[in-house]
């Protein structure tokens, strides 16, 4: 009887970077999480795919509102984690406040990125500025 031993390994995607400094930028770094998913293997439930894209749209869009316009996307993969870090250039660190309902002031989304993560921390760069990075579960 002949046997076959099937061996399935996890490929690990090269990493994707993403450089922005406007609105487009988001979209190009939602657009690069969907693509960076899709690459993955085994490829991720529909949900943690949709949880990435929101945790980039939301850390992105800080760095340009909070972080002096610009940003830098790094999406890394583990094999139980994918690994979001955003650079920006403030020192100023996302902080945790009273949500605004009124919708005027935000306050929504570093808390909902804390929910969604596995794990976040912020570290300062050498060149200036901060990065924030979420662990989030494959």
């Amino acid at each position: 009887m002949n046997s076959t031993k099937i061996t399935i390994s996890e490929a690990t995607p090269v990493p994707t970077t993403v450089r922005g400094n406007s609105a487009t930028g988001v979209s190009q770094a939602r657009q690069a999480a969907r693509a960076f998913t899709d690459r993955l293997v085994p490829t991720p439930r529909p949900d943690v795919a949709d949880t990435l894209v929101l945790v980039v749209s939301e850390l992105v869009t800080n760095a340009l509102r909070h972080g002096d316009g610009t940003f830098t996307l790094r999406l890394n993969a583990h094999p139980d984690a994918i690994e979001v870090a955003v650079d920006d250039a403030s020192p100023r660190w996302p902080r945790m406040r009273t949500p605004d309902v009124t919708g005027s002031g935000g306050g929504f989304g570093w808390p909902m990125v804390n929910r969604l993560a596995r794990t976040t921390a912020v570290t300062r760069r050498a060149a200036g500025g901060k990065t924030v990075t979420a662990f989030l579960s494959r």
